[in-house]
Formats: structure tokens, sequence, C-alpha cells
């Protein structure tokens, strides 16, 4: 028998990712669309992190417009961790069906209930199925 969570996981539709971009790589692309330098980009991100990091270490969230807000939180252990919660206009450009290009996993199961994934793991595992 095996967990919900792994018939969640095998079924749950998920974005087929492509290789990480890594910042030289942004900031390459940024410069091709600013007229910003490599060393000014590089500079503004490292202020724009001290800026965070100073603002979170007296428990305040930063919003940057266009980017999202960086939220301090503290985990059960007592280790620090951030929050980052996009903007919400970025989060409609992204939903925007049309230029989204990667391709989904298990698309067919967009808007199943996790009943549904348990279900559909039942059937074609049935020596294996979900413990209840």
């Amino acid at each position: 028998m095996v967990r919900k969570i792994t018939a969640k996981r095998r079924y749950r539709p998920e974005i087929k990712r492509a290789p990480t971009l890594q910042t030289p790589d942004v900031i390459r692309e940024m410069c091709r669309s600013t007229t910003l330098s490599e060393g000014a980009i590089y500079n503004v991100v490292y202020q724009m992190q001290k800026v965070i990091l100073t603002a979170h270490r007296v428990g305040q969230a930063v919003k940057i417009d266009g980017l999202g807000t960086f939220t301090p939180t503290i985990r059960m252990d007592g280790r620090f961790d951030i929050l980052f919660r996009p903007d919400p206009d970025m989060l409609r450009q992204l939903n925007d069906g049309t230029k989204f290009h990667a391709k989904i996993l298990n698309q067919s199961n967009i808007g199943k209930s996790a009943a549904d994934l348990v279900a559909q793991w039942n059937v074609e595992h049935p020596d294996d199925s979900v413990e209840e």
C-alpha cells in the first residue's frame, strides 16, 4: 500500500522545467533591454539584498512594485526564512495562457481533486492501492 501523497505527486499537473536561468544570464538579458551596464545591474541586485536583509532584521516586509513582497518569517525550529509573494500583476501576466509556452505534465488532471488522483492511482495500480 502507498500513501496518498505518492498518488498526488505522481498525477498532479506540473510544469516541465527548463534549466534554471542563472544570474549572469539574467544580467546579460537585462543589459540587452536597458541602458544599464552589467556592473550597475549587479550593484542594484546586491544593494536590494542589503536593504531587504536590513528591513527583515527589524521585522519589516519589503514590497517592490512589479516584483512582489518579501516577508520575514520564522520556522518552528527557530530558523528565519523569507516568504516571497509575487506582485499580483506579475501573476496575472504569468496566467495569460496565450503567452505560456512550457510543457505541462499531467495536463489532463488540471482541475481534478486529490480524491480523483487517488482513484486514478488505484485503477492503474490495483495491487498497490492507496492506504486509507
